[in-house]
């Protein structure tokens, strides 16, 4: 499981897991629970790079959404395991 701690959110951390370049587990800690719940079910099972390009840029408040900052924590995690495409 990897940790992230947002920025600018209302969700504080986001807590996923990726096999085979899929994510296969995401929950968020704090934010909008509805919304939250609904993007949870829409990733999942979805390759991590097809998850970056529908939600990256997405803007809530702060110049930034909990689907950006989902975005940034795979970017992040892509980038920390030396992820080739």
């Amino acid at each position: 499981m990897e940790l992230y701690h947002t920025k600018g959110t209302c969700a504080r951390q986001i807590i996923f897991d990726v096999q085979d370049n899929k994510l296969i587990d995401l929950k968020f800690a704090g934010g909008c629970s509805g919304n939250l719940q609904g993007i949870t079910k829409l990733v999942l099972g979805k390759n991590i790079d097809d998850i970056i390009n529908s939600l990256k840029g997405i803007i809530c408040r702060n110049g930034t959404s909990c689907p950006d900052q989902l975005c940034q924590a795979l970017i992040e995690y892509k980038e920390k395991n030396n992820y080739i495409k």
